[in-house]
């Protein structure tokens, strides 16, 4: 009876880490992407995965970066708008000396903490948690406080030297080991929201309307792999940076919607491990992929196909140290 017990409580001790370890039990090619995706059924168009998530650092780390990643993630040679930080204007500030470093944008303004947004035209029955909105009123209204920010924050998803598409597979413990290692550090929820929609609050980084600028909205037919019959695996539709030319934001920063979903810190949880996390801006799922939205329910460690990175730092001469 002793011996039964013990292997019992061994069997289920094992169950539970092979499932907190963020993979899946079912099988070990595939980490399911959502409780859908996992059934036999494919996810209706215009939900999406409401499990992803992410970690931070509490130690504020200043901002610098390795060689190495400048030359997979640097500046565009064909970028002319050159700006320090101390002093730059409101709006599209890429910085190449004296400031960010040079695959990074420096953003600035007033941030608004809340943001009311109007959908006039719904692409999906607007009683589904992650329809998507065709176009809203051309301007919204902040019902919170606005607050000053200035930080920069990575132009492009970042791309592992040699590589030629973003790295892929990642969790928030991830993207805070490899934003720690170029260092930076992961993004606030705030500052990610901020780079996405500027001061406009846009609820879309290109505007109002929602348009094939992104890579987003690939139909249900080639989200999963056709070969894979006993489980619905996701296709990898990565695309490389600058491939989406129009895919940017009013502070001039790429794929923040679509391509792959990004990590960052939701400071009121910034103690509550683990779930300390949010994913944010979509990927290839016709779903939200809009610059306010959120994925919170998956734990620090959770990671796949579709889960990327891209990394923040404080501004030179910023007060503020790094919160992310």
């Amino acid at each position: 009876m002793t011996r039964r017990l013990l292997t019992g409580f061994l069997l289920v001790a094992a169950g539970f880490l092979t499932k907190g370890a963020g993979s899946s039990a079912q099988h070990p090619m595939w980490a399911p992407v959502s409780d859908a995706f996992a059934t036999s059924q494919a996810a209706p168009l215009g939900t999406a995965d409401p499990y992803q998530g992410a970690v931070e650092d509490r130690h504020s780390v200043r901002n610098s970066v390795t060689l190495d990643a400048i030359a997979v993630n640097r500046v565009p040679t064909s970028d002319t708008n050159v700006a320090p930080v101390p002093g730059a204007p409101t709006g599209a500030v890429p910085t190449t000396s004296g400031a960010c470093p040079p695959e990074m944008v420096a953003v600035h303004g007033d941030y608004c903490t809340e943001v009311r947004h109007t959908c006039v035209k719904w692409l999906d029955d607007p009683a589904l948690p992650y329809a998507r909105c065709g176009e809203y009123e051309p301007q919204a209204t902040c019902v919170g406080e606005r607050v000053k920010m200035s930080f920069c924050i990575d132009r492009h998803e970042y791309t592992k030297p040699g590589e030629k598409l973003p790295m892929n597979h990642a969790s928030f413990v991830i993207a805070q080991d490899t934003c720690k290692s170029l260092g930076k550090r992961v993004c606030t929820e705030d500052e990610w929201n901020f780079a996405c929609e500027g001061e406009e609050m846009r609820p879309y980084p290109y505007g109002w309307k929602r348009e094939a600028k992104c890579n987003q909205d690939r139909p249900k037919e080639e989200l999963y792999d056709p070969n894979n019959r006993q489980y619905q695996v996701l296709m990898d539709h990565r695309m490389a940076n600058g491939a989406n030319a129009e895919c940017q934001s009013p502070f001039g920063v790429y794929d923040m919607v679509g391509n792959l979903d990004e990590p960052v810190l939701r400071e009121s949880q910034r103690y509550n491990y683990p779930y300390r996390n949010g994913l944010k801006g979509g990927w290839w799922m016709p779903a939200r992929n809009r610059c306010r939205p959120a994925t919170t329910k998956h734990d620090d460690h959770y990671h796949d196909i579709q889960v990327g990175v891209r990394c923040c730092g404080d501004a030179p001469g910023a007060t503020a140290g790094a919160r992310g």
